[in-house]
């Protein structure tokens, strides 16, 4: 009874830093600089900064004032490729000189997250933008590259581990994530998939321990810089068109004779046209459903804290960190809850297309 009031103890304090850690992260300027009618905080962009993908590394410390780490910028254009750092290119219409702007590099500026074409005006050209191939490296880029090293560095130890110490009883790093492993194996892949599970396996627990870590990851903000992986659409897309790709790719007979071939068949007019759109609309729920759940936890948190520098004082904080702290320990459940969830749908759509026929 003692142990566990003591690990609720400390799961509190836990959220509680993170809280504070969020709070002193995300609005360093805030923090350090008096607010004026110029310099008026806005909880709109502060929120979009954190939610979407930027040219720029962000390592936010409490009390310290921010910096931006400049990424690569890599261009397809006419010209060839292109390759510059971000800190060349500005997103203010800073400086004009004798009617030539200077705010540039090469002709290219950053408009809202993007790389465009600017004339010597500083106007953006629309027609020479959507000739220009972007295939720099972003924050989010950089935050997947980050959290697949995390997942390789780990699986090769497990892996390394379960040869070293075969027929014994697992030990550090191999018990902690090993019921996680025997958890996707017999509650999400045996049950929906039967006997073929096993050929399946690399890529649900590859899809799992993906979407957790970055899950996870994303509720530090301060570490390092913050990010907002699971919560990019672009992301989630992926990952849904991979399994889309998956459970088509390997549908049976049986699973496309259901689709086009409906039970009773006069029922074709209706059947196939609602079947066909099943489809694509099963990749679909997963992409939005792990989008939104992800990005709306992110936004609710950063809007309580916004309410301190809303109101400007500092009476409301108790209450802002309180709901903060409650909010935390939702999205910690939230985050493998979503994992969870689109593993098991993913299990679920695949073994329905791989069923056999009884």
């Amino acid at each position: 009874m003692a142990s566990g009031s003591i690990l609720k103890s400390k799961f509190f304090n836990i959220l509680l830093i993170c809280a504070f850690f969020l709070a002193a992260g995300l609005f360093p300027k805030s923090v350090l600089a008096q607010e004026t009618k110029e310099n008026k905080f806005d909880p709109k962009k502060t929120i979009l900064e954190h939610i979407s993908d930027s040219h720029s590394w962000p390592f936010a410390f409490p009390f310290v004032k921010e910096k931006h780490i400049p990424l690569p910028v890599i261009l397809y254009t006419d010209k060839g490729l292109e390759i510059f750092s971000s800190a060349k290119v500005t997103t203010e219409d800073t400086t004009k000189d004798k009617g030539i702007y200077q705010g540039a590099y090469h002709n290219y500026k950053l408009a809202e997250n993007k790389i465009v074409v600017v004339d010597a005006s500083g106007n953006i050209d629309e027609a020479a933008s959507k000739k220009v191939f972007d295939f720099s490296i972003t924050r989010n880029v950089v935050s997947m590259f980050m959290s697949i090293s995390i997942l390789l560095i780990v699986f090769f130890s497990i892996a390394s581990s379960y040869k070293k110490r075969e027929g014994k009883a697992p030990k550090g790093l191999q018990s902690f994530l090993e019921p996680l492993i025997m958890f996707v194996r017999d509650d999400i892949a045996m049950p929906n998939m039967g006997i073929k599970y096993a050929r399946f396996m690399p890529l649900l627990l590859t899809v799992f321990f993906f979407i957790l870590i970055n899950n996870l990851l994303g509720m530090i903000p301060i570490f390092p810089g913050g990010f907002n992986l699971t919560g990019n659409i672009a992301v989630t897309a992926v990952l849904s068109i991979i399994i889309f790709l998956v459970v088509n790719l390997n549908g049976n007979k049986y699973y496309w004779k259901h689709i086009f071939v409906p039970n009773p068949w006069w029922l074709f007019i209706i059947m196939i046209p609602v079947e066909v759109v099943g489809i694509f609309s099963k990749p679909i729920a997963l992409m939005i459903r792990l989008f939104a759940n992800i990005t709306a936890g992110h936004i609710l948190i950063l809007s309580l804290i916004s309410l301190i520098f809303i109101l400007n004082t500092i009476w409301v904080s108790p209450v802002s960190v309180v709901f903060v702290v409650f909010m935390d320990a939702i999205e910690l459940l939230v985050a493998f809850l979503q994992a969870y969830i689109f593993t098991l749908l993913s299990a679920l759509f695949i073994g329905m297309a791989i069923e056999e026929h009884h």
